[in-house]
């Protein structure tokens, strides 16, 4: 498999809001992402912050883990990619 590009691409607004209002309402949601290797994991958990650094965006998880916003595919049955 090929590793996902490194240079971040930025998410629509209304997405970024979508992850904005789990991350207020704090209700676990079913979220699929790729991973650095781009094979897809899921996750069910409770996004706890939206956050950007380095120039890139992310969220994370009750989890513990970190996702990059633009290598997520679902949140909460929203398709990033219909956004």
């Amino acid at each position: 498999m090929t590793a996902i590009s490194s240079a971040y691409h930025p998410i629509s607004c209304a997405f970024h809001d979508h992850l904005e209002d789990h991350a207020t309402t704090r209700k676990p949601v079913r979220i699929r992402a790729y991973d650095e290797e781009r094979a897809v994991r899921e996750h069910s958990a409770v996004i706890t912050d939206v956050f950007a650094r380095n120039g890139a965006e992310y969220l994370t998880l009750d989890t513990g883990a970190t996702l990059r916003l633009d290598r997520l595919i679902e949140v909460a049955g929203a398709r990033l990619a219909d956004f």
